[in-house]
């Protein structure tokens, strides 16, 4: 049975998986329907916050740090470059709407290609063209990250972002990284106003 994460907390990836290599985090949100968003809020909460839920484009990247740092383009995951330049991370493509069941977007990491440079994976969620179409995360729902292992599909941890995200326009969803030998997740969920994945990557600078 997975293990279900709150806001902050920390735990053993690989230490507690012995042979894990290779997982699969899956990434997932609902945009609040128009008829619920000026009403009900929502995981999220806030409501509309004055914009439009239609056409709603979040988009799921990795940004993979050395010493805490973000060195080369290379290293950076995203719709427009779907697979890292030292091939163990890899984006299986953009989902524009957000809808139907489960995740939405998905990351495969193979544990093990990870160069020995890189200490940290970070997993971030921005709404695309934020400004101009005035959405923000109060209207999106039931976002989660979870952690499958590749071989066998099973559900090792998910961590639901339940918690008031109104005004944000970007998350930092969760951390991947080294400890020794060892891999560990860290369940962030920490919005902010960042326009674009640019400005995310630019704090990592």
């Amino acid at each position: 049975m997975a293990i279900i994460l709150q806001k902050g907390q920390r735990i053993d990836l690989t230490k507690g998986h012995p042979g894990l290599e290779r997982i699969v985090v899956g990434l997932g949100w609902d945009p609040i329907e128009k008829k619920k968003s000026g009403l009900l809020g929502g995981l999220f909460g806030g409501g509309n916050a004055g914009g439009s839920d239609s056409n709603m484009d979040i988009d799921a990247s990795v940004i993979m740090l050395q010493d805490d740092k973000f060195v080369s383009k290379d290293n950076l995951v995203y719709f427009g470059n779907l697979k890292s330049k030292c091939g163990s991370v890899t984006h299986t493509g953009d989902n524009t709407t957000g809808d139907g069941d489960g995740d939405d977007e998905q990351v495969i990491v193979d544990l093990k290609m990870i160069p020995a440079s890189i200490n940290k994976l970070v997993f971030v969620v921005n709404i695309y063209d934020c400004v101009k179409r005035k959405q923000d995360f109060g209207q999106v729902e039931n976002a989660f990250i979870r952690v499958m292992n590749s071989a066998n599909n099973e559900e090792l941890l998910k961590f639901s972002l339940s918690e008031s995200y109104a005004g944000s326009t970007s998350l930092t969803v969760a951390e991947i990284y080294r400890s020794g030998s060892e891999w560990k997740f860290a369940a962030v969920g920490s919005g902010s106003s960042d326009a674009g994945l640019g400005e995310m990557v630019n704090k990592y600078s």
